[in-house]
């Protein structure tokens, strides 16, 4: 075995499993996209992951969609990227600075409502973050999103359409897809109650 292949063997072994929706590496700009079958139920692991291009009920939409979307006023968005709990065994007295979220301005941070099971605390808490951001109208859309390859948002798009949230968005290409188009960011606070 030449060189590099060597090189590049030794590297795959190393690359990091189990890792967040957060830290896990998105694919690179340009790479080939697998063809990912849309699911008839939540995604319960691997959450950082390819994901499908479609949504049963859902509208997907483009970095342009999305951001005709929020420059109309035409829907809310949701932000359902996981919160790092805080490490248990921090000595006394150490400071937790927890990671900002640097994300679309204007969206509703729901964190930790877009994995495949949630705990009935969790899916009240979103439920009331969904009331919060539609003034309880179900007919109000809704645009959910997180970070590209992260089905945590394709689960909470699907979850809010499962609420009976009949015009529901989901954009596939999240904060970073935003981020690097140009479009507002800002650092949000998740909705009060997500350490429910």
């Amino acid at each position: 075995m030449n060189p590099r292949r060597l090189l590049l063997l030794a590297l795959l072994l190393l690359v990091p499993t189990g890792l967040t929706a957060e830290e896990a590496p998105a694919p690179q700009a340009g790479t080939v996209r697998q063809t990912v079958e849309e699911p008839g139920t939540y995604r319960e692991d691997e959450y950082r992951a390819p994901v499908p291009a479609t949504l049963a009920g859902a509208t997907v939409v483009s970095t342009a969609e999305a951001h005709a979307l929020w420059e109309s006023g035409g829907a809310a968005f949701i932000d359902v990227l996981p919160r790092p709990p805080k490490p248990a065994n921090l000595p006394e007295g150490t400071v937790w600075n927890e990671k900002p979220r640097i994300s679309i301005e204007r969206a509703i941070w729901l964190p930790n409502t877009g994995y495949g099971k949630l705990a009935d605390t969790t899916l009240a808490y979103f439920r009331n973050g969904l009331e919060k951001a539609t003034g309880g109208d179900q007919t109000k859309p809704l645009l959910f999103f997180c970070l590209p390859d992260c089905w945590m948002s394709w689960n909470a798009a699907k979850r809010a359409l499962d609420l009976g949230y009949g015009k529901v968005y989901w954009y596939p290409e999240g904060s970073e897809g935003w981020a690097a188009a140009g479009y507002p960011t800002v650092r949000l606070q998740p909705e009060p109650g997500a350490d429910q």
